[in-house]
């Protein structure tokens, strides 16, 4: 390995400078003047030329390819760790929105596991969602104020109860820092998601069967294309007290993303299913269909005790 870092872009995250939670609102399109024809079901080709692209997404691409090639170069495995729910936006000024289930557990923990297993990570997340060694005491039934105290010289110090577990936690995460193992990467809604998906996989293509894609977040299964978006808040009174959704499926971009832009990597999808008589036969379902090598079952009611894995051998563990 390399005993000298180069100098690195920021993390997408730090400093503020990416925030997928702020809508682009140059992004609106007026119903009055549609820039794009309405969407039916379009396939994956069709979704990228009819929607805008983020604007934040050629910094991504510059801060992926640094960290890619980086550690390229030193021969480690990068893994691309998908995390947390999409959103679907209502309106472009985003008031409402559809929203998927998921606090990004899995993948910030799964996350850990890789960077403990010498993988270099890119960890595409849900902005707010869980992180990596921070999800110790974020999101937690703790106030992360109850783990300090004031010492006698009026100083902040950890309380002595958790100061082992805490020392611990730290030294991985300043491992991963200093020896930049870990890129965040964000997202909020599904177009952000899609379009960076796409990107970050293009980008690994680099690496070739060097790296894996570990898709763990929550995509949404239908959107509201740019066409029907409107700018502003919906107003309750114009839709006589009712709101009616027309939403389209999502294209299944994983068949893109085994096909064509990852054709060689290894690829773990998830399948989430609160019915355990149908969760083995969509999980097979989904590797006859896409042709990767891995899906990773799991139920809603048990997911944090157990999974199932299921491959193209048609054997399950």
């Amino acid at each position: 390995m390399s005993s000298s870092l180069p100098h690195l872009p920021t993390s997408p995250t730090s400093h503020g400078r990416v925030r997928t939670s702020v809508p682009d609102t140059k992004s609106a399109i007026d119903r009055s003047i549609p820039e794009f024809p309405a969407a039916k079901s379009i396939d994956e080709d069709n979704y990228f030329r009819l929607h805008r692209p983020p604007p934040y997404l050629s910094q991504i691409s510059r801060d992926c390819a640094d960290f890619i090639n980086f550690h390229h170069q030193d021969n480690r495995r990068i893994v691309l760790v998908t995390s947390g729910g999409t959103t679907v936006p209502l309106e472009n000024n985003t008031v409402r929105f559809i929203d998927n289930f998921s606090a990004g557990t899995r993948g910030a923990t799964s996350a850990e596991y890789f960077l403990e297993n010498g993988y270099a990570v890119i960890f595409l997340h849900r902005e707010f969602s869980l992180l990596p060694y921070s999800r110790h005491y974020s999101h937690n039934t703790n106030c992360f104020l109850d783990y300090m105290k004031e010492n006698e010289n009026g100083n902040v110090e950890v309380n002595d109860e958790y100061q082992k577990e805490m020392l611990v936690v730290l030294r991985k995460y300043r491992y991963a820092q200093d020896n930049n193992l870990l890129l965040l990467v964000p997202f909020t809604t599904v177009h952000q998601y899609l379009f960076t998906l796409k990107l970050i996989a293009q980008e690994l293509s680099v690496t070739g069967s060097e790296s894996l894609f570990y898709l763990a977040a929550a995509v949404s299964d239908f959107f509201l294309p740019s066409s029907r978006v409107p700018e502003h808040k919906i107003q309750s009174q114009e839709s006589g007290g009712k709101l009616v959704v027309d939403l389209e499926p999502v294209p299944k971009f994983l068949s893109r993303l085994v096909d064509s832009w990852a054709p060689i990597s290894m690829i773990v999808s998830f399948k989430l299913e609160t019915d355990n008589s149908i969760l083995i036969k969509k999980a097979r379902g989904a590797l006859e269909r896409y042709s990767h090598q891995l899906v990773i079952g799991n139920l809603l009611q048990t997911r944090k005790k157990e999974v199932v894995f299921v491959t193209q051998t048609d054997e399950t563990c």
